[in-house]
């Protein structure tokens, strides 16, 4: 889920830190540009692991900063291919689930990587898996709130360095982040065993603990 990225990367210094040590000042640029933001291609930084070199520093004519060519280490976070995460489902609609992770929030599960016989429920606002034992079919709600355990099946840089005039109103919808307006997008997948509500398997656990017991205390009555 975390990984250490390498980055090189020209820092600026403002003339307000120079009091400080090299050292301290490029740690606090850094930790202020970076933490809590998306680096495209990298992923969400989430804390400065350590600073490997300092290069030179310059100062460049018009600009009172001082830049210094650096390169650190930064946790990130990104999963990796087929990674198991779990989560809660925010939002539903017939093209999938919006689900959250706590610290992150755009994780997506399309219809197409649900189980076989999932339906979306207009009236309940989410989806439903209709799961069939022999002659009976139950039909298992994925309602919002419920955690949610999904594999990781793919994900999407996208570069919002802004271009032109500010979004207009009404722009940041579920639908909009869906449609490629967030810098990095990761979607799951729900359609194989052990996968998905993490209370339908935590409850067929129980019942197969349950079982056991009981065949053990048959056998040793028997015996």
């Amino acid at each position: 889920m975390f990984q250490l990225a390498e980055i090189r990367h020209m820092v600026r210094i403002p003339p307000w830190l120079f009091g400080q040590t090299l050292n301290d000042a490029v740690i606090e640029e850094l930790n202020r540009k970076l933490a809590n933001k998306v680096v495209l291609n990298v992923g969400l930084c989430i804390a400065l692991f350590d600073v490997t070199s300092l290069g030179d520093s310059y100062i460049f004519p018009g600009d009172g900063a001082s830049h210094t060519r650096v390169t650190f280490r930064y946790v990130v976070f990104r999963p990796f291919m087929e990674e198991i995460l779990e989560g809660v489902i925010k939002a539903a609609d017939a093209d999938g689930m919006h689900v959250s992770l706590g610290f992150y929030d755009d994780v997506y599960i399309r219809r197409d990587s649900m189980m076989t016989n999932s339906r979306y429920d207009e009236t309940e606002r989410s989806w439903v898996w209709d799961y069939k034992i022999e002659d009976d079919l139950h039909h298992l709600y994925m309602d919002i709130g419920e955690r949610i355990r999904f594999r990781v099946v793919a994900e999407q840089f996208t570069d919002t360095t802004p271009a032109g005039p500010n979004l207009a109103e009404g722009e940041n919808t579920v639908a909009d982040r869906k449609d490629g307006k967030v810098p990095y997008i990761i979607y799951g997948a729900i359609n194989d065993q052990g996968l998905g509500l993490v209370s339908w398997w935590t409850s067929n656990s129980a019942g197969q603990e349950e079982e056991e017991e009981m065949e053990e205390v048959e056998v040793g009555e028997t015996s």
